[in-house]
Order: C-alpha cells, then sequence, then structure tokens
C-alpha cells in the first residue's frame, strides 16, 4: 500500500484533482434531488409525515448515523464500481433526511439555507486549507471523535425520547465536532488512502460536509426565529 502522502507531486495532485471533483459532483447531486423532491411537493408530504411524531425524528437522527458510519467503514476497502454505487445510494439517501430539516428551514426565513450553505463552504474551505499547508496527520483526533460521537447520539436519542431541548450550545458543540471530523477525514484521505480510492474519499468528505451543514442550519435556524 503506497498512501497519497506518499505519491509524486503530480499523482498527488490527480489525486486530490479527483476527489473534489466528485465531491463538487455529490454536492450538486444532493441540490439537484432537494430541488426535485421540494418543486414536486414530495418534501413537504414526507416531512409534515416524519415531523409529526418523535418516531419520525428518531428515524431521521438513526439513519444519518448509519449512513455516516457507512461512509467511513464500507467503501473504503470496496471496489471503484461499489464505491460508485455506494456515493449514489448515500447523496439519495442524504437528501431524503435532509429534507424535514430543510423544510423547516424554509419556513423560517428565505435567507436562511443560502446563509447557512456559505457558511458551510467556507468553514470547510478554511478547514482543508489547514490540512494543506500544515500537512499535520490530524489520526490522533480518530479516538475522540469517536467517544464524543456516541455521546451526542445518546444525547439526541434521549432529547427525541424524553422531550427536551438540547439548545444552541450542543449545536455550536456540533459544529466543533463536525469541523475535527473534517481535519481528521481530511488528513486520513491524504495518509490511508491510495490512488485509487478517490470516489470513497469524496464520500468521506461528503458526510463531514453534510454534518457540517446541518448544524449550521440549525444554528443559523435558531438565531432567525429569535429576531
Amino acid at each position: 500500500m503506497q498512501s497519497v502522502s506518499e505519491l509524486r507531486p503530480s499523482e498527488r495532485a490527480e489525486f486530490i484533482r479527483n476527489t473534489y471533483a466528485h465531491l463538487a459532483g455529490a454536492v450538486g447531486g444532493f441540490i439537484a434531488l432537494e430541488m426535485l423532491f421540494f418543486t414536486t411537493g414530495i418534501a413537504e408530504s414526507i416531512s409534515r409525515a416524519m415531523l409529526s411524531n418523535r418516531l419520525g425524528w428518531l428515524a431521521i437522527i438513526g439513519g444519518f448515523a448509519l449512513l455516516g458510519w457507512m461512509a467511513r467503514e464500507l467503501t473504503a476497502k470496496a471496489s471503484q464500481q461499489t464505491q460508485y454505487t455506494g456515493l449514489g445510494i448515500y447523496v439519495v439517501a442524504e437528501a431524503i433526511i435532509f429534507m424535514p430539516l430543510l423544510w423547516l428551514a424554509g419556513r423560517v426565513g428565505p435567507n436562511v439555507i443560502p446563509t447557512a450553505a456559505v457558511m458551510t463552504i467556507g468553514l470547510f474551505a478554511g478547514l482543508t486549507t489547514i490540512v494543506f499547508t500544515t500537512k499535520k496527520d490530524f489520526s490522533f483526533l480518530g479516538g475522540i471523535l469517536q467517544i464524543a460521537g456516541f455521546v451526542a447520539l445518546g444525547l439526541i436519542v434521549s432529547s427525541i425520547i424524553f422531550g427536551f431541548n438540547l439548545g444552541m450550545i450542543f449545536s455550536a458543540a456540533m459544529v466543533i465536532f463536525a469541523s475535527a471530523a473534517i481535519l481528521y477525514d481530511t488528513s486520513k484521505v491524504m495518509h490511508n488512502y491510495e490512488k485509487h480510492q478517490y470516489v470513497a474519499a469524496s464520500l468521506e468528505l461528503f458526510a463531514s460536509v453534510a454534518l457540517l451543514f446541518w448544524y449550521v442550519l440549525s444554528i443559523v435556524m435558531e438565531l432567525t426565529g429569535r429576531d
């Protein structure tokens, strides 16, 4: 195994171009699907049904966590064809899971989603730049993220079952968590992936971007709702 960080500069640059091109394609596919869901009325119907009871939200959170695990564990060592299949399924599933949150955000205000999107892109670009410029290995964050992830999931599930609100402090903590995940995943892609695994790398990065967007959007919704 020869990791991306050990490749010749030209090969490493090609891997990075392929990875981020596929990431951009995944984001574009996600946006196109959401536009389709909202213009056809599917988003409103499904969102109302899922938000009508606590089990709906529990299913959303469970699906979000399961997809994140799939992105990080199931596709990295698969064939490239399977990686493409996994990326496609993941984008569709994320688009479905995000529907209720995006529907709620649209009801709060017309600028909520664009504002959260711009903030997410800015944070992701800044964090990616840190990894590439410092060339530091952030693999030490893996264990911390795993423990923090279980704690966060437990709090989320408990809040849904027992009906208490985690509040904006929790969302801010999750933005920090997602930012650390981006540092970890970007570093992991460079140090643990081989040059033919750019599809799996884009899937893993997309999972982290989706997590960051979820909680940035939650914060923007909360702040806009107070105005």
